[in-house]
């Protein structure tokens, strides 16, 4: 796991290799598009030995999106850590830091976002709990900065959402050769947060 000096720096996650597999192949053919069979012969195991990991392939789905999202949930916290004690700056940290988390974890971030639907009921709840902490520190800070005067949307709850979309979107066509640089990319959708909330 990362520490609150390298939250920005990524790296390949170090899954396991049934997960790393998993990853692999729900980014390219779905979940529904994928068997136990290839997800064993992506990771180099048997069927059998599939099984021995994972009861189900439903599990392997859950365990992979709660990998995914206490990562980011981790790299939230500790990008609003890093920044200074007012909403401004600590909104500026976070927003900055789901940019490049869906950037970097964009297999990760897809399948998350696209196979929602595929969790069974009780694990989806599950899910969306944990998805949820992380919407509410936004939340937080938003609420902070409008009662503080610093932002001035009418519709608090609202631009917490929206700016979570904006950020979530940028996974599904993002590319590390595109022509934009990177900085300028953080730039331009940091300074697209900054007018939903209504930075004064």
């Amino acid at each position: 796991m990362t520490t609150t000096e390298d939250w920005r720096t990524y790296h390949e996650q170090g899954l396991p290799r049934v997960l790393n597999a998993a990853l692999e192949a729900f980014a390219e053919k779905g979940y529904h598009g994928t068997t136990t069979r290839q997800l064993a012969e992506r990771s180099g195991l048997s069927v059998p030995g599939i099984y021995h990991h994972y009861a189900s392939k439903q599990d392997i789905l859950f365990d992979l999106m709660m990998v995914v999202i206490d990562e980011l949930i981790e790299r939230s916290r500790q990008a609003v850590a890093s920044a200074d004690n007012n909403p401004r700056a600590q909104f500026d940290a976070l927003v900055q830091s789901l940019l490049q988390f869906h950037m970097y974890r964009q297999r990760g971030a897809i399948v998350s976002t696209s196979e929602l639907r595929s969790l069974e009921p009780e694990n989806r709840v599950k899910y969306v709990a944990r998805r949820d902490e992380q919407q509410r520190m936004l939340d937080r800070i938003i609420f902070a900065g409008v009662e503080s005067g610093e932002f001035a949307t009418p519709y608090p709850a609202d631009a917490s959402r929206a700016i979570a979309s904006l950020c979530v979107g940028v996974a599904s066509w993002y590319r590390p050769d595109g022509q934009l640089p990177v900085e300028m990319l953080l730039e331009r959708y940091l300074t697209i947060a900054e007018a939903i909330v209504g930075i004064r």
